[in-house]
């Protein structure tokens, strides 16, 4: 958000991706309806809920933003993504007094792992690689990698794991993998860039 705004520009974002994310954070934040945890949690998920919406209302509906998206070539079929995180969250989710809550929560665990997916496809395909989005790209992989660790010494000191989570972490992750190489190549050819011009 902060780059859309300094930048005027929606240039390399997928809009699809950035819904993605509204859906992700709108349903697993349904809990901000039932209880209450603590100041700072409430506030942390209203900021992403109003963020993640207002990047999504920037980009379908005002100027520069919307002229700037690349809406011809942001084409991946989002709903091959939704349909089937609604079906695994119908079949595979926690038992428990909020059962309707937690298949919303198994919803948004599933879908996180593939929200990044219009992305990495809009920036394969065009072949822009943006120094920030690509950096905000490879943070939220490296966030989903250290989350796997955080579910190993979970484990290794409590002895529960949320299986749902687990699963959805490793795909997220192991979906980087592809973007990870690129960011790379990226990062290397630009050093080698500098360095060349230094010379």
């Amino acid at each position: 958000l902060a780059k859309m705004l300094k930048q005027r520009s929606a240039a390399g974002i997928s809009l699809k991706t950035q819904f993605l994310y509204a859906l992700v954070f709108t349903t697993r934040y349904l809990d901000l309806l039932t209880r209450y945890v603590s100041l700072y949690n409430t506030v942390m998920k209203i900021f992403f809920l109003a963020t993640s919406w207002h990047i999504c209302y920037l980009m379908r509906s005002k100027s520069p933003w919307k002229a700037t998206y690349d809406r011809e070539n942001d084409t991946f079929r989002i709903r091959y993504l939704i349909i089937p995180c609604v079906v695994l969250a119908l079949i595979f989710h926690r038992e428990s007094i909020h059962e309707l809550q937690e298949v919303f929560w198994t919803f948004s665990e599933y879908l996180e792992a593939v929200a990044v997916l219009p992305q990495i496809f809009l920036l394969e395909y065009t072949e822009r690689y943006d120094a920030l989005t690509s950096h905000y790209l490879f943070a939220l992989g490296a966030y989903r990698l250290f989350y796997v660790f955080n579910w190993i010494y979970r484990y290794a000191t409590d002895g529960t794991v949320l299986w749902v989570s687990v699963v959805a972490g490793v795909l997220q992750t192991v979906l980087y993998v592809d973007f990870f190489y690129h960011y790379l190549k990226q990062v290397v050819r630009r050093a080698k860039q500098k360095y060349d011009l230094a010379n």
